[in-house]
């Protein structure tokens, strides 16, 4: 067996200053919390005063977050102050290639969750973290491991980058073909959605009646609503014929939102059915009367801050229907939304294509992680 390590005999972690909100400012350096890790945050806060040194993070620097939300990060956005619940490491133990050492805790991230403490915010305690033990090869082998790993990794974010390019074409021809959907430049008209679609929010068959639970049709949450993909992800858990009378369900065609998250960021993530499918209450499914679909689940991507607006996240943000159906949206003719749909629909050829190529590298990238550190 080659030599192992536990993580504390590595390097030390050294924990963020908890950052109290009235010390959040407009000026002087940006304070790095876990969403600001994760990109979920949608403000930056800075702090323009005296600190401890230990705190200061600079670009190349490793960074876990051990609460909440666990994950390893080399951060590369330049000189900011760490939070708490988030450790900087520094490798003043032995010596280690600092990219081998984030693919090393990386693998590691989900023995950490199953060590996780914590009724409301779920984290792992420094001793618990400290004794993870990870295989410590020469440091030869450690580069030559990390030189492999980074190669198919280099290629899983290359082919990210190429979809991320396909959905800004055509976020660039909707806005090219019909303007800002808020300030409507071309004039079209607007109506309120319940005009012009059907709104429908899912449910829960009853968990007492287990007739309710079995293989009949998809049972789809809020998980198998993906940025990106255009169709929901399978489903993990179906209903049977019977659930299904008790829940709710939509043909290929529709479109599903996410419409109840704890985070900001997930809700008005859309899909659209290619499918039969039920769906729980986290979600309305919309079924357009006076749209195109592709157009329509376009129109509601590019207008994520629109649907949010009005929406308090002091426990979990909810889009409530009714809330959805009052929104207005512009209805351009149906000929010009078809040729959209059609720029669309050959787009999304060109992105399958590429997903494939992702799954495939991306499986080739989980199976040498399982080899090197398994």
């Amino acid at each position: 067996m080659s030599e192992v390590k536990k993580l504390g005999d590595i390097a030390s972690y050294i924990n963020g200053y908890p950052f109290k909100p009235e010390d959040r400012g407009t000026e002087g350096l940006p304070i790095i919390r876990i969403q600001d890790l994760t990109g979920n945050a949608y403000d930056l806060g800075f702090y323009n005063g005296e600190y401890p040194e230990r705190i200061e993070i600079n670009d190349g620097d490793v960074l876990i977050s051990w609460s909440a939300s666990l994950g390893v990060y080399i951060w590369n956005r330049g000189k900011a102050l760490l939070n708490q619940h988030i450790f900087k490491v520094v490798f003043d133990k032995v010596r280690v290639d600092k990219q081998y050492f984030v693919y090393a805790v990386q693998y590691n991230l989900t023995e950490m969750e199953s060590k996780t403490h914590g009724a409301t915010m779920k984290h792992i305690v420094k001793k618990d973290f400290d004794n993870i033990i990870v295989p410590f090869p020469s440091l030869e082998k450690q580069h030559e491991i990390a030189g492999v790993l980074s190669r198919a990794s280099g290629i899983i974010d290359s082919l990210r980058t190429e979809l991320q390019r396909m959905d800004d074409l055509i976020k660039a021809r909707f806005v090219e073909m019909f303007g800002d959907t808020r300030s409507n430049p071309f004039g079209f008209e607007k109506k309120k959605l319940k005009q012009t679609c059907n709104v429908v929010t899912g449910n829960t068959p009853s968990r007492s009646v287990s007739e309710y639970y079995g293989d009949y049709i998809e049972w789809i949450k809020t998980d198998n609503i993906v940025s990106g993909l255009l169709n929901p992800t399978k489903a993990t858990e179906s209903l049977s014929e019977e659930g299904m009378k008790a829940g709710r369900t939509v043909d290929s065609g529709s479109i599903l939102m996410a419409c109840i998250a704890g985070s900001i960021a997930s809700i008005g993530r859309v899909c659209v059915t290619d499918r039969k499918v039920s769906f729980n209450q986290q979600i309305n499914a919309i079924t357009p009367e006076s749209y195109n679909t592709l157009f329509l689940y376009v129109m509601l991507q590019l207008s994520k801050e629109y649907l949010v607006e009005d929406i308090s996240m002091a426990l979990k943000g909810i889009l409530s229907k009714s809330k959805l159906e009052d929104k207005e949206f512009i209805v351009p003719p149906m000929d010009q939304q078809e040729r959209f749909a059609a720029f669309v629909s050959q787009v999304d050829k060109s992105k399958a294509v590429v997903q494939k190529a992702l799954d495939e590298a991306q499986l080739l990238f989980d199976s040498l992680m399982q080899k090197y550190f398994g």
